[in-house]
């Protein structure tokens, strides 16, 4: 059941997020990734030491050398840095074709900025509208929207603006707001569904969001519909965390390759 998925998103070092935690999640659902690399950063799960964009042109060719040859079902973003990445971003997604989901990373799991402020902006007004699927957490809504975020009725707010923005699907994620429930609502015109699981208390959630926004990519690359597509990413994600393996002094990375050991012998 192979789905090919472009992911244009930033390299993580320790292996816990972005490109690495991309092509983890994708593989492990059976899909195929491709990637083009937007910035290398420095990171373990202790931090963020460094980020290097990679220059514009280079992130442009790696993209249609993929687009060109093996094609893509679904393309993915993540970290893109910058304003003029983002508008790169927003061309090749028009020359591509395909769905995009577009995860809105702006902030590092401990705190670090890998979206430039006047970038905000753009994301909206370019990559909101040109979302099948758009999986912002509580502080990315309140970015994007202005709105406060701090509950259910608040996601289901903040999802609502982002549908009246052009995205023609919004998963909303709710780790960021308090309780012992997690919730994470889908919207599109029309229709809700909730995902909910219990909270698991842990430090070992570091790429979380590249996770679940990855998992999705690969559903809808692979033909499935939108909510199959969302509710086994949901609960790949969720067993993921219980999973984590606890690497690190810090944010340890998921469990990605869970279902794999499930098939073994």
């Amino acid at each position: 059941m192979k789905g090919r998925v472009l992911i244009l998103a930033g390299s993580d070092s320790g292996g816990g997020a972005g490109i690495q935690a991309d092509i983890k999640a994708v593989t492990a659902l059976g899909g195929y990734a491709a990637t083009a690399i937007t910035a290398v950063t420095v990171q373990n799960t202790t931090g963020v030491f460094g980020v290097h964009p990679i220059p514009r042109d280079v992130i442009a060719a790696q993209a249609r050398a993929v687009l060109d040859d093996i094609g893509a079902d679904t393309l993915k973003t993540g970290m893109l840095g910058s304003r003029e990445s983002v508008e790169l971003v927003a061309e090749l997604l028009d020359e591509a074709g395909a769905p995009a989901v577009i995860d809105p990373v702006m902030v590092a799991k401990r705190g670090e900025a890998l979206l430039a402020a006047e970038a905000v902006e753009t994301v909206r007004s370019l990559l909101v509208p040109r979302a099948a699927l758009l999986t912002p957490n509580a502080p990315e809504a309140e970015a994007l929207t202005g709105l406060r975020v701090t509950d259910e009725f608040g996601l289901r707010r903040a999802g609502e603006a982002l549908l009246r923005e052009g995205a023609r699907a919004v998963l909303m994620k709710g780790g960021h707001v308090e309780g012992e429930t997690v919730v994470d609502l889908l919207l599109w015109t029309g229709g809700e569904r909730r995902f909910e699981s219990p909270r698991v208390h842990s430090n070992n959630t570091h790429g979380t969001g590249c996770t679940l926004a990855s998992a999705c990519a690969a559903g809808l690359a692979q033909g499935m519909g939108l909510e199959p597509a969302v509710e086994r990413a949901h609960g790949y994600t969720a067993e993921a965390i219980r999973r984590a393996p606890g690497l690190g002094r810090g944010h340890g990375p998921l469990d990605h390759a869970w279902t794999l050991r499930e098939r073994l012998p």
